[in-house]
């Protein structure tokens, strides 16, 4: 294999100016022409071994500094930060980020410094839900944001919705009867298999397909989805109209969410749910065989019992992935959760995965001084064979303190001593706790101390 042509002109310029020569002067000192110095530069053409030869003899510089190192870093950083969907519609390709990383690092570097700097800004503003929320806010969110941010501001609950699938199931019906009745009544055809999809609609042929591998709950949902969309089309867009969302991305991605809560509302109807839920004090593995829903389903429709006039105890409801992501996040408390990265690891949702199959309770306090009830559970759902993948999630439901005599979850705990109450918060990057054990970066506006002479828990003091 020949030797690699070693292109480093960033580099040979950066150590040029740090000399304060000129490139007449460096040329001369490196014993090539003028132009073949420029040539270097500019990436033109590679280091010959005579320049690098004379580096290392003038000027004392250790070689190695030349591969390519720091630029194949500053490419994968810069490929990381245009997987942002800020930049979904401007993404550079491979070879453009190599250019830049190899003949402009301190630019790379400055738009990495911008591009971290924004995140930050984002992450200040999930406390600020309300900021997002006006009309006069010049932030373009994603399409999945934008979403997201249009159930947070239904207080998660779609009246005209919830109420037609209500109706739905009036007549207290198994629903996946009254689903199979309505896609007979329109000449479609219903049929298990043992497909890899849970679900599958072919128009043309008024064929809908359900796993026979999933649950009877997620069979249930399923069905009820393609029904909602089938049966419902003018008022999903209707209500997709009234949203006003910026792209048919952010609408197609919201129908889906539209359609499915219908199909959960259908299966835990509104008022036969709320007067289950509150004569067994929220129990949520009751209530799922009750209602033959899943107890994720269960907690889910917990988190969107806000009617008017008729509203349920408001919960928060969260389902988080093994890394910690949040996947799903519904909240009617005044507790909410970071737009990027996870949840706070004092959370109880995050030790749920160290006992699967069991509830864990805690007390929460945050450092508004809001008190909280969080209930967690892992979740499992496999693949319906031997070699497909299983997926594992926590779930996290929980209310405000107030409210956890309603709960029979909360049995036993003594809520009126303060020292119960664990301390959470949102993000580490806005959370103002000075010593917490668990911080990973310190908050966004506050002031840091550092004392070499002396170390905490953290390297740094907050002030």
């Amino acid at each position: 294999m020949p030797p690699q042509k070693l292109y480093a002109g960033a580099k040979l310029r950066e150590t040029r100016t740090q000399l304060g020569l000129t490139q007449k002067d460096f040329a001369g000192r490196l014993g090539v022409s003028l132009p073949y110095l420029n040539q270097m530069e500019n990436n033109h053409r590679p280091l010959s071994t005579s320049v690098v030869l004379a580096l290392a003899r003038e000027f004392g510089m250790d070689v190695t500094e030349l591969s390519a190192g720091d630029s194949e870093r500053l490419v994968s950083d810069l490929r990381e930060a245009f997987a942002d969907p800020l930049f979904s519609k401007s993404t550079p390709a491979l070879p453009d980020l190599r250019l830049v990383g190899a003949n402009a690092p301190g630019f790379a570097r400055a738009f990495l410094d911008l591009h971290r700097a924004y995140r930050q800004a984002q992450e200040q503003l999930a406390s600020l839900d309300e900021a997002l929320g006006r009309e006069d806010t010049t932030l373009r969110l994603s399409p999945w944001e934008e979403v997201r941010d249009f159930f947070h501001y239904c207080d998660n609950y779609i009246d005209a919705v919830d109420r037609a699938a209500e109706r739905f199931t009036a007549s207290g019906r198994d629903p996946i009867q009254l689903a199979s009745e309505a896609l007979a009544n329109r000449k479609i055809t219903l049929r298990l298999t043992n497909t890899r999809s849970l679900r599958s609609f072919d128009p043309e042929t008024g064929t809908l397909e359900i796993s026979a591998k999933a649950t009877r709950a997620t069979q249930a949902f399923q069905l009820l989805h393609q029904v909602a969309l089938i049966t419902q089309s003018d008022l999903f867009d209707a209500t997709l109209d009234l949203a006003r969302f910026q792209s048919d991305e952010a609408r197609a991605i919201a129908k889906i969410g539209i359609a499915n809560y219908f199909a959960g509302a259908a299966l835990l109807p509104y008022r036969r749910f709320q007067e289950t839920a509150a004569a067994t004090r929220h129990d949520l593995e009751t209530l799922a065989d009750k209602f033959g829903a899943s107890i994720e389903q269960v907690a889910h429709r917990l988190s969107t019992m806000q009617r008017p006039g008729a509203k349920g105890v408001p919960f928060f409801f969260v389902r988080i992935d093994q890394a910690g992501t949040i996947t799903k996040r519904h909240s009617a408390t005044r507790l909410q959760f970071a737009r990027f990265g996870g949840a706070c690891p004092l959370w109880n949702v995050h030790r749920a995965f160290e006992t699967p199959g069991r509830f864990l309770r805690q007390l929460a306090e945050t450092p508004d001084g809001m008190r909280y009830f969080c209930l967690a559970l892992a979740v499992t759902k496999g693949g319906g064979a031997y070699h497909a993948p299983v997926r594992r999630y926590a779930i996290a439901l929980g209310c405000e303190i107030d409210h956890a005599s309603r709960l029979v979850y909360a049995d036993g705990m003594d809520i009126s001593r303060a020292t119960v109450f664990e301390p959470i918060g949102i993000s580490c990057r806005i959370c103002e706790r000075d010593h917490c054990h668990q911080r990973s970066v310190p908050p966004l506006e506050r002031r840091l101390r550092i004392d070499h002479d002396q170390r905490g828990l953290l390297p740094y003091n907050i002030e």
